[in-house]
């Protein structure tokens, strides 16, 4: 059971990085197309595409081998990405038997 739980926690911090990349190109993104650079726009826009889809292959992919609900990855894929990743990701953590508070 240890060995699972060490599993999800790696998982849910590989998600967390994802999660946080996702969100930072994203408001980079934003900025880029309302300043109007369009060279800046056309490199973070597949950029930001592919963290997303790994973000949600991630989530998807933890859910496939049981670490956690399909609600997780539909709930990212409903909030756009970062919101319900960070929603979901920091409930997951909470969740985990003998996971201290502090760590989530």
């Amino acid at each position: 059971m240890s060995d699972e739980r060490s599993e999800t926690r790696r998982r849910l911090g590989l998600v967390r990085i994802l999660t946080l990349a996702d969100a930072l190109l994203l408001i980079a993104l934003l900025v880029a197309s309302f300043t109007e650079t369009r060279d800046l726009v056309s490199v973070l826009g597949p950029v930001h595409g592919l963290t997303f889809l790994a973000l949600l292959y991630q989530c998807a992919r933890g859910a496939g081998e049981g670490l956690w609900g399909w609600w997780f990855p539909l709930v990212v894929v409903v909030t756009f990405g970062p919101p319900g990743s960070f929603i979901g990701e920091r409930r997951i953590r909470r969740a985990l038997p003998g996971v201290p508070e502090s760590s989530a």
